[in-house]
């Protein structure tokens, strides 16, 4: 018995012995193959098309976005001679002498719209350009465009070329279809790389950026990159289809920050159509100002809910000739409301000068009807008279707290700049976080009137104060003088409790 246990023992043992040796003649081998071999080669797999949205919108609309050359010649200032007088008596030739007009360089982008050559970009690329060239994607040509016509206040320029061949035109998309939050994708030629496209989203809709110059803009905002150079490119949908023009860029350093703005193509397509046809855009306009911004406060002090509260009416103008007044309330247009100014802008605009609209106005709470026979809004220019009045640097007579102002009476030359026949305080100054301050009123302005009350001192005022209850609305209509123009002004808030 301990003989077969001796011999299973050894049996297992030489078993193991076998199986390192084994073992071991596998790896020596192995490791002379890994060093006599040779490096496997690299190979490229057949191309295969990983294609996805954004490339089908880079090849479709490859053809029809273009690279736009301004030469715009820029003044210079004469340069002075060695000498400061001439030693031979005369003038010295060399004391100032003119320098010739260097050609400057502005590059842009733009994209074809018909296949006649007509191609739509912003006014600022070719604004004061005495020479505009395109370049059309895998054409070194640049040929010359012909300026067709401008919209300064949508900033949109047409420009025609002769290709010799019919070009491709993008498809226009509905601007109003479109959503937040929507894909967008910007093609242009940011500094100077011609066929750049990006991605983003667009973040936001309607934006008003407050620029009185250009009262017509509401953009779309997007985070698809936009520089320098993409302005007057196409901003599209997923489909392909133009939504939008890129204008401008929020940024603190000059380049793409996050925040880019393109003009909404609806917009952008009338006043194309007006151009190729008439070589300028018409607007209606009934010679009116108003707030950029609803003040109900305002709105109720003056018994509405809603509406358009007219500031300014322009003498001579169509508002003024059909009998509107300051503190007019705009609520309708041809039977339909009006409830804030942009409403009333796009109306109004739309409509072609020599027609007549019927406003549904609301004046002293009552409701009327006025015709206005439209003007053009190009020749309606504000004009309400100068002057050069100013308020005395003495302190004026303090007026309740709840106000935060001290003002001073009008004397007779004062009302008359004015053309006030009565009555006036100026604002001497204004308490820093004031009821006064947050309403908008500032030093200089002249107090015509509280809750449609004269006044005529700081009395007046007072007791205009004093009675009313914490909470209430309070509207002041005033006279500012901006750029030496005296024009009314209406701004109101709800009055706070007695300090």
């Amino acid at each position: 018995m301990k003989l077969n246990r001796s011999h299973a023992t050894l049996a297992l043992l030489l078993f193991c012995a076998g199986l390192l040796v084994a073992n071991l003649m596998n790896h020596s081998g192995m490791i002379a193959r890994a060093a006599s071999s040779t490096p496997v080669a690299l190979s490229i797999p057949n191309a295969v098309q990983l294609s996805n949205s954004f490339s089908a919108i880079a090849k479709q609309t490859e053809p029809s976005v273009v690279q736009i050359v301004s030469t715009i010649q820029e003044k210079r200032t004469p340069v002075r001679g060695m000498f400061r007088g001439n030693p031979f008596g005369g003038d010295n030739p060399l004391e100032e002498t003119p320098q010739s007009p260097r050609r400057g360089m502005g590059l842009g982008s733009g994209f074809v719209v018909d296949r006649s050559g007509y191609i739509m970009t912003n006014n600022h690329v070719v604004e004061d350009a005495t020479r505009i060239q395109v370049k059309l994607p895998g054409d070194s040509t640049e040929y010359p465009a012909k300026l067709i016509g401008t919209d300064p206040e949508l900033d949109l320029a047409v420009l025609k070329i002769d290709a010799g061949k019919q070009l491709t035109p993008l498809k226009t998309g509905n601007s109003d279809a479109v959503e937040t939050g929507d894909w967008a994708v910007a093609i242009g030629s940011p500094f100077g790389l011609e066929q750049t496209m990006t991605a983003g989203i667009i973040s936001a809709k309607g934006r008003d950026l407050g620029d009185p110059g250009h009262q017509m803009q509401r953009f779309l905002q997007t985070d698809a990159a936009i520089n320098r150079g993409n302005s007057g490119g196409p901003l599209l949908n997923i489909n392909a289809e133009v939504i939008g023009i890129n204008t401008m860029i929020a940024s603190g350093s000059g380049n793409f920050e996050g925040i880019g703005f393109a003009l909404p193509i609806n917009l952008a397509v009338d006043s194309y159509n007006q151009i190729v046809k008439n070589g300028k855009v018409s607007r209606g306009a009934i010679g009116i100002q108003f707030g950029r911004e609803q003040n109900a406060s305002l709105l109720k002090a003056y018994g509405a809910s809603s509406g358009v509260f007219v500031q300014q009416v322009t003498p001579g103008g169509p508002a003024a000739k059909a009998g509107m007044l300051a503190s007019d309330i705009i609520v309708g247009i041809n039977g339909r409301p009006v409830t804030d100014g942009d409403q009333l802008v796009q109306a109004i605009s739309a409509t072609q000068p020599g027609a007549t609209v019927n406003l549904k106005v609301l004046r002293d709470g009552k409701s009327l009807e006025v015709p206005v026979r439209i003007g053009d809004r190009a020749e309606i220019v504000a004009d309400n008279g100068s002057g050069k009045m100013s308020p005395e640097s003495a302190e004026g007579e303090a007026t309740h707290s709840r106000l935060g102002v001290s003002v001073q009476s009008l004397d007779p030359s004062d009302r008359e700049q004015l053309g006030l026949s009565k009555g006036g305080v100026v604002v001497a100054a204004v308490e820093p976080g004031s009821f006064a301050e947050d309403t908008g009123i500032t030093k200089g302005d002249v107090i015509v009137a509280i809750n449609r009350q004269p006044v005529s001192s700081a009395a007046d005022v007072r007791n205009l104060v004093q009675s009313a209850k914490p909470g209430e609305p309070m509207a002041f209509k005033l006279m500012r003088n901006t750029d030496g123009k005296w024009n009314s002004l209406f701004t109101a808030g709800n009055l706070p409790a007695s300090k």
